[in-house]
């Protein structure tokens, strides 16, 4: 087991300008992801994609390259493709291709980011059915570019992703849309503190105005949204404007919106509360990252959803709160770096109130009919969940013993949010009081040769119980 002052679990935005602004202050950092490279999710491959790809994904994937090359430049431990898969008071365990390792942290940093949220829809097990974000990292990672998909759901990721297909050379058969002019209305009563992200709602516009100019078709208020097929996915089935449309495909990309990645937090033990604005659980911290756990911060989207800009400057502001706490940066030293971040972020996080509600999740998804899968690995469906609720279940632990919804491979990364929703539904309860899947490690899969190699041969044995 080595020590380090600070380990930081996850390099994307948050965790990248964190792990830079601590280390300058003199921070001994260790700096951990799954990926084989640096820039997370949202700048994945940024380091070695063309220049084709670039233009393809746009100036703000290329503005990753400035986090990757601050990182490369500074004395950051940084260690790729590591599976960290338990956070036990300030002890990390991950492995990695060359063995497993246990690390003693005096602080622990979590910047896991955000998954999109699981839309369950009828079909949307079918193969050719993905995410938005999934298509984004084929493209991202490998070129690799989904063609003739036809996009499902709504959210501002939804447009980003089928215009980077429209400059890729394989334009979207067309958007399939969720949101309705009531949700607009509603945004709007946040105009003014969306003009502050005036940068976004320009962007957005010219978002639209590519994709109008590529001639891609967008359905607007979309219900009844079906995906049918026996292999594969064949077509998409839904209403809008008081026509019912079947639209052949055999790639469909769903979205609904992202999420915050809670569960190394739920884990670490961190207490969580619902976000109505957000419809999901969000870990409490307080404005620097700080969580009632003694020594453990997280930073960027895991925190509640900001996007990548306001992900880098929770980094950074979190990084200068660590160097503070481990003496290595004066309060006033702190204070002075820190506040102008403070600043930016607030303008950054602006626009939210308004995207929320202009793209909230599609309401059919959050309570899907009894037929629809929603835990995929156990194969588990919606009716089941609340058959499990008339039973007197209330919470999605008890779930687990009535249906093993949650139990699969994801440990409910993916059918947790879904199932807390239909039992709060089935029971009239809030999701504070439903709650949440209850993470243990392993975080991630591992073997018990794995865990066995962390022991330390040398230590004494611990035995449970005493013998005379």
């Amino acid at each position: 087991m080595h020590r380090v002052n600070l380990a930081i679990i996850g390099a994307g935005p948050a965790g990248m300008a964190a792990a830079a602004e601590a280390a300058k202050a003199g921070v001994r950092v260790l700096l951990l992801d799954e990926q084989a490279t640096l820039g997370g999710q949202i700048f994945r491959n940024v380091e070695v994609g063309s220049e084709l790809r670039g233009a393809v994904l746009g100036r703000d994937y290329r503005r990753g390259a400035l986090l990757t090359d601050a990182v490369a430049k500074s004395d950051v431990d940084y260690v790729a493709k590591a599976r960290v898969w338990s956070i036990e008071e300030n002890h990390v365990a991950y492995s990695t291709p060359d063995g497993e390792y246990l690390v003693e942290a005096d602080h622990v940093l979590l910047a896991t980011g955000a998954l999109e949220r699981a839309m369950p829809v009828p079909g949307w097990t079918l193969p050719g059915v993905m995410t938005a974000g999934a298509a984004q990292i084929m493209l991202k990672q490998s070129g690799i570019v989904a063609r003739e998909a036809v996009l499902v759901g709504s959210g501002p990721l939804l447009y980003l992703v089928a215009v980077q297909l429209v400059r890729a050379g394989f334009p979207p058969k067309a958007l399939v849309e969720t949101q309705t002019r009531s949700d607009m209305r509603r945004a709007m009563t946040h105009w003014r503190a969306a003009m502050r992200g005036w940068r976004y709602l320009q962007k957005g516009a010219a978002t639209l105005n590519e994709l109008r100019n590529a001639g891609v078709p967008r359905y607007v208020k979309s219900r009844n949204i079906a995906l049918l097929g026996s292999r594969r996915v064949d077509a998409v089935h839904f209403s809008c404007g008081g026509a019912i449309h079947e639209m052949a495909t055999d790639t469909v990309l769903l979205h609904h919106g992202v999420v915050p990645d809670v569960q190394a937090a739920r884990m670490a033990g961190i207490e969580h509360h619902w976000n109505a604005q957000q419809n999901a659980f969000v870990p409490k911290v307080d404005p620097w990252g700080r969580t009632e756990c003694d020594g453990v911060w997280i930073a960027g989207d895991g925190a509640g959803i900001g996007g990548a800009m306001s992900a880098e400057l929770s980094g950074r502001i979190t990084g200068l709160a660590v160097a503070h706490e481990l003496g290595s940066l004066p309060r006033a030293e702190r204070d002075r770096r820190a506040n102008p971040l403070i600043g930016q972020r607030n303008v950054e996080l602006s626009i939210r109130p308004f995207i929320d509600r202009a793209f909230p999740p599609y309401h059919e998804a959050l309570a899907p009919e009894d037929e629809v899968t929603v835990c995929r690995c156990e194969e588990v469906k919606a009716g089941q969940i609340r058959e499990a609720a008339e039973q007197g279940c209330l919470g999605p632990n008890q779930a687990k013993a009535f249906t093993r919804a949650g139990m699969g491979r994801c440990q409910g990364r993916y059918c947790g949010l879904s199932v807390s929703r239909i039992l709060a539904d089935a029971n009239n309860r809030s999701m504070d009081d439903t709650g949440y899947v209850r993470v243990r490690p392993p975080l991630k899969p591992v073997t018990l040769g794995q865990v066995a190699a962390l022991h330390d041969p040398n230590a004494p044995l611990e035995q449970a119980g005493g013998h005379d």
